[in-house]
C-alpha cells in the first residue's frame, strides 16, 4: 500500500530542510542582532561601528544567499524578520550618512522586506527627532519631517495590505508624531 522508498527520500528531504531552517534561523538571528545594533550605534552617532556591524550583516546575508539561495531563503519567518531589519538598519544609515534611501544592490531583498524596512524607518527617524528635540537641535528635527513626509508620500502610492498595512500605520502614526513635535517647537519659538 504505502511505497517505503519514496517515504524513505521524503524523509531524507525533510530532515535535509529541517537542518538547512535550523542555519538559517542561527544566522538570521546574528543579522537581525547586528541589524538592531547597527541602528543603536547609528542614534548615538558611531558611523564608523555602525558601518562595520552593516558589513558584517551583509556578508551574512550574502554567504545565505549563496548557500540556500534567495528563494529558500524567503520561506522562513526568521530570515524574513532578519532581512527587514537590515532593510531598517541600511535605510537609516543611509539617511545619517546624507544618502538617499534606495536600491540595496549587493543581496537580493523581497518587495516586503524592502516596503517593511522603509515603513520602520519611520519610526527611527521619529526617535531621532525627539532626541535632537531634546537636545534642542530643532533644524534636525525639520530636515527629518521633511525626510518623514516624502517617505510618506511615496507609501501612499502603495495599496498596501496584510502585515505590511499595519507598517504603514505606524509609519503614518510617526508623521503624525514628528508633526506634534514640529508643532511644539513652532509654538514654543
Amino acid at each position: 500500500m504505502i511505497n517505503k522508498k519514496f517515504i524513505q527520500n521524503l524523509k531524507k528531504e525533510y530532515d535535509k530542510r529541517t537542518g538547512e531552517r535550523r542555519q538559517i534561523i542561527s544566522s538570521s538571528n546574528i543579522i537581525l542582532h547586528d541589524s538592531k545594533r547597527v541602528i543603536f550605534s547609528l542614534h548615538r552617532m558611531d558611523i564608523k561601528r555602525a558601518s562595520e556591524l552593516l558589513d558584517s550583516a551583509e556578508s551574512a546575508l550574502s554567504g545565505l544567499e549563496k548557500k540556500f539561495g534567495h528563494c529558500r531563503l524567503s520561506e522562513e519567518g526568521a530570515y524574513k524578520a532578519a532581512a527587514e531589519e537590515y532593510v531598517e538598519a541600511k535605510m537609516f544609515y543611509r539617511v545619517m550618512t546624507g544618502k538617499k534611501v534606495d536600491k540595496i544592490s549587493k543581496i537580493e531583498m523581497s518587495t516586503d522586506s524592502l516596503l517593511g524596512g522603509i515603513c520602520d524607518l519611520t519610526g527611527e527617524l521619529a526617535r531621532r527627532a525627539v532626541n535632537q528635540a531634546s537636545a534642542g537641535n530643532f533644524d534636525e528635527v525639520e530636515k527629518i519631517k521633511k525626510a518623514i513626509n516624502e517617505i510618506m508620500a511615496e507609501l501612499v502610492e502603495f495599496d498596501i495590505t496584510g502585515y505590511l498595512r499595519t507598517k504603514f500605520d505606524q509609519a503614518k502614526t510617526n508623521l503624525r508624531k514628528i508633526e506634534q513635535i514640529d508643532y511644539e517647537i513652532k509654538l514654543r519659538k
